[in-house]
């Protein structure tokens, strides 16, 4: 009777595992993150096809002005913050926390330049005459491009936070045991690492819009 009923476990566990059952073991947070993710490319999606439409209604040459050289260097700056971001979990696994908490403070430094660099070019546009409340495609870049940043900047505040408990869990023996072995923490590096990448191609995604429409 009992090798019948392990018989029947050994089947059930042979069956696939469904998509709801998939959906039931991702962690609360990280389902939050997805849903967020899809609702903010809905909003990235609608406002560059408004840009689209707007400025092929306008009838405008295109390559009047020049889009701004700083767009372009921030757009290294970010792929390579994406990079480094990237080792962060690897680091994590290896109990690295004072090469982690560096590679945390990198990735926030670029981030850093690349809000820098993004506000010197909202200033080249300025300087050739494109301003905000002007051309309604010029206001579209400005829009995207902030609303684009301002993500950013939320991102960034996850980051400062998760750097700042990983120094303070660096300078203790006993907390560094704690914060390797939390799966909180393991979690939340998981969180800002596909942010992170997200803001990285929502951004190349952009940027090769305003190459093509600016």
């Amino acid at each position: 009777m009992s090798s019948d009923h392990d018989r029947s476990k050994k089947v059930g566990s042979n069956r696939p595992i469904s998509s709801l059952q998939r959906m039931e073991r991702v962690p609360p947070m990280l389902m939050l993150l997805y849903v967020g993710l899809v609702g903010t490319t809905v909003l990235f999606a609608v406002l560059v096809g408004a840009y689209v439409f707007t400025r092929l209604r306008s009838g405008l040459p295109g390559n009047v002005y020049p889009l701004p050289r700083f767009f372009s260097l921030s757009t290294i700056v970010l792929l390579i913050s994406s990079y480094v971001i990237s080792q962060a979990r690897r680091l994590y696994d290896q109990d690295d926390l004072a090469t982690l908490r560096r590679c945390l403070g990198a990735t926030l430094l670029l981030s850093s330049i690349f809000a820098g660099l993004q506000v010197l070019g909202w200033r080249e546009l300025m300087a050739q005459g494109v301003f905000f409340d002007g051309m309604a495609s010029g206001t579209f870049v400005y829009l995207i491009s902030a609303l684009h940043v301002a993500h950013l900047l939320g991102g960034m505040l996850f980051l400062l936070t998760l750097l700042l408990r990983t120094h303070y869990a660096e300078r203790d023996a006993v907390r560094s045991l704690v914060f390797i072995r939390n799966p909180y923490r393991r979690l939340q590096l998981r969180i800002i690492t596909i942010y992170w990448h997200f803001i990285d191609g929502l951004w190349i995604a952009l940027f090769a819009a305003f190459l093509f429409l600016y």
